[in-house]
């Protein structure tokens, strides 16, 4: 599974993310299962000012139907978004469907969290719920038909307006690997310089357990009048 528990909560490993959800791609939609107050998080790593969307609905287990239903309009979901300093960005408590938005300003993995604290689900067999999760990021988030008929664009000025949002973006995720090869050679430079310290202070150790001893046993020979 690409989800670990982490606090009580259920979140994505950085492993199984980068396996199924790349940040290089614009977007993905997903559907996971939860319980009664339960909490699942995912990381979404993000360049910083860039626009992020994202859509849900919700279905509810039936029993008698056997399958997921369309949950109903009462049930409560909670969207908790984290930037990569933990600061809580947005929390916001939405209906069985909803829209969430933000835009980023710290380049980083963005932690996005949803559980339901609604006990409607008790009253359906085995409280599960589905949660179908749509997200885009950057570009993507641009309605361009919506656009093209507001600003009264051609095809061709559309054509170019969505290759200018490409590039934009393109460049902010170009900053955003140099950040992060940037904070990689800093961390390197400073596990480097740790083990250089270590290896010198083990040598003065030695040294000076190695003067030691030889003092020692010299004290220990003149002592046995063997020198």
């Amino acid at each position: 599974s690409i989800w670990y528990e982490q606090g009580g909560s259920m979140m994505l490993s950085a492993a199984g993310f980068v396996l199924a959800f790349s940040w290089f791609l614009p977007g993905y939609a997903l559907y996971f299962h939860i319980g009664e107050t339960e909490k699942k998080c995912f990381i979404e790593e993000i360049p910083d000012e860039t626009m992020v969307i994202g859509k849900y609905r919700t279905q509810l287990w039936d029993k008698q139907a056997n399958s997921f239903l369309p949950a109903t309009p009462g049930l409560g979901m909670h969207v908790e978004i984290k930037d990569p300093d933990t600061k809580i960005i947005l929390s916001r408590q939405y209906g069985s469907e909803g829209r969430f938005t933000f835009t980023s300003h710290t380049p980083g993995e963005h932690q996005i969290c949803l559980h339901s604290n609604s006990t409607k689900m008790a009253l359906f067999a085995g409280g599960k719920l589905r949660v179908h999760l749509d997200i885009q990021v950057g570009e993507h988030t641009n309605n361009y038909p919506e656009i093209a008929a507001k600003d009264k664009l051609t095809e061709l000025q559309l054509r170019v307006r969505q290759l200018l949002d490409q590039v934009e973006q393109i460049q902010k995720e170009q900053n955003y690997q140099r950040y992060r090869e940037e904070r990689f050679r800093m961390t390197s430079e400073s596990t480097n310089q740790r083990v250089l310290w270590w290896s010198i202070a083990q040598t003065l150790i030695l040294i000076v357990t190695g003067i030691w001893q030889m003092k020692h046993l010299k004290s220990f020979f003149e002592a046995k009048k063997l020198v």
